[in-house]
C-alpha cells in the first residue's frame, strides 16, 4: 500500500463529502429564496464535488490497480459518482437546477452512510476474492452504477412531477413550484431518463449472469441479489411497458419512477447488509 495515496483518497473523500453537503443546502436556500448566486454557487460545489469523487475513485484506481467495484465502499463511491454524472448533465443539457434539491441529498446521504457505518476496516483496499476474478464484473458494476444513477434522477423527477401536480390541484404556484418545469417536461425527461437506464440495466443482470457462471458454474441461482435485482428490472419494465402500450403518463408514471428507485436502494441495502447470500461480500 501507498500511504500518500491513501491519504489523498481519504482527503478527497472528505472534500466531496463537504462539496456534496454544502451543495445540498446550496440548492436547498436557492430553492427557497430564488437567490440567483445560491444557485450558481450550489451548481459550483456540485463539480467541485464531482471532480474529488471522480478523484477520489481514480487514485483507489491506482492503490488496487484493479478497477474499484468489489466492495461496499467503493460501490457507494461509484455509484455517487453515476448520480453525480447524469445529474449534472441533465441540469446543464435541460436547465433543470430545480433537481438538485432532490438529487443532492441521495448523493449526500449515500456518502455519509459510509461516514456512519463503514469503519476503516471496510474501507480498505483489500485483496480480491476469488470469485470476484473476472473481467465481466468490471462490465456488471459500470453498467450498474450508471443504471442506477440514472434511476436516481428519474426518482427525483418523479418527486417533482408528484409535487407540481398536487400544488396545482390545489391551486397554489409560489415558492418552489416556480422553479419546476411544466408537468409534461418533468413527464417526459423522467421517461428519457428511464428510457436510458433500462437497457443499462439490462446489460447488468446479463454481465452479472455470465459472470456468476464464470465464478460459481450457474447462471442464476436465485441469490437474494440476483431476485432484487429482477424485481427492479420488472418495475421499470412495467414503467415503459405501462407507458407505450396503455399511455401511462403523468402521476402513474412519476409514482413508478419513485418505487423502482425504493426497489434499488433496497437491492444495494437491504440485500448486502441484511439477506444473507452469494453476494453479501459486496
Amino acid at each position: 500500500m501507498n500511504p500518500g495515496l491513501e491519504n489523498l483518497e481519504t482527503s478527497m473523500y472528505y472534500l466531496m463529502f463537504a462539496a456534496y453537503l454544502l451543495s445540498m443546502f446550496s440548492y436547498w436556500v436557492w430553492a427557497a429564496f430564488k437567490s440567483e448566486l445560491m444557485g450558481k454557487l450550489a451548481t459550483a460545489l456540485a463539480i467541485v464535488g464531482f471532480a474529488a469523487n471522480t478523484a477520489a475513485i481514480v487514485v483507489r484506481i491506482l492503490i488496487v490497480q484493479r478497477p474499484p467495484l468489489t466492495n461496499g465502499y467503493e460501490f457507494l463511491v461509484t455509484f455517487c459518482w453515476g448520480i453525480l454524472a447524469v445529474y449534472l448533465f441533465a441540469e446543464f443539457r435541460y436547465r433543470l437546477k430545480a433537481l438538485g434539491v432532490f438529487v443532492l441529498p441521495v448523493a449526500f446521504l449515500l456518502l455519509a452512510y459510509i461516514a456512519m457505518k463503514m469503519g476503516p476496516e471496510e474501507r480498505v483496499a483489500q485483496a480480491i476474492p476469488p470469485a470476484l476474478k473476472s473481467q465481466w464484473l468490471t462490465f456488471h458494476v459500470i453498467t450498474a452504477i450508471l443504471a442506477y444513477g440514472a434511476f436516481a434522477v428519474a426518482f427525483g423527477l418523479g418527486l417533482m412531477y408528484l409535487l407540481k401536480h398536487k400544488f396545482e390541484l390545489l391551486k397554489k404556484s409560489d415558492g418552489l413550484m416556480t422553479r419546476f418545469p411544466a408537468l409534461d417536461t418533468l413527464d417526459e425527461l423522467a421517461y428519457r431518463v428511464v428510457g436510458f437506464a433500462f437497457p443499462l440495466l439490462s446489460l447488468c443482470i446479463i454481465t452479472g449472469a455470465i459472470w456468476a457462471n464464470y465464478a460459481w458454474g450457474t447462471y442464476w441461482s436465485w441469490d437474494p441479489k440476483e431476485t432484487w435485482s429482477l424485481i427492479t428490472w420488472l418495475i421499470y419494465a412495467g414503467y415503459l411497458h405501462a407507458r407505450l402500450m396503455y399511455g401511462w403518463k403523468g402521476k402513474r408514471a412519476a409514482w413508478m419512477a419513485v418505487f423502482g428507485f425504493a426497489a434499488v436502494l433496497f437491492t444495494f441495502f437491504g440485500v448486502n447488509y441484511f439477506l444473507p447470500g452469494l453476494h453479501t461480500y459486496a
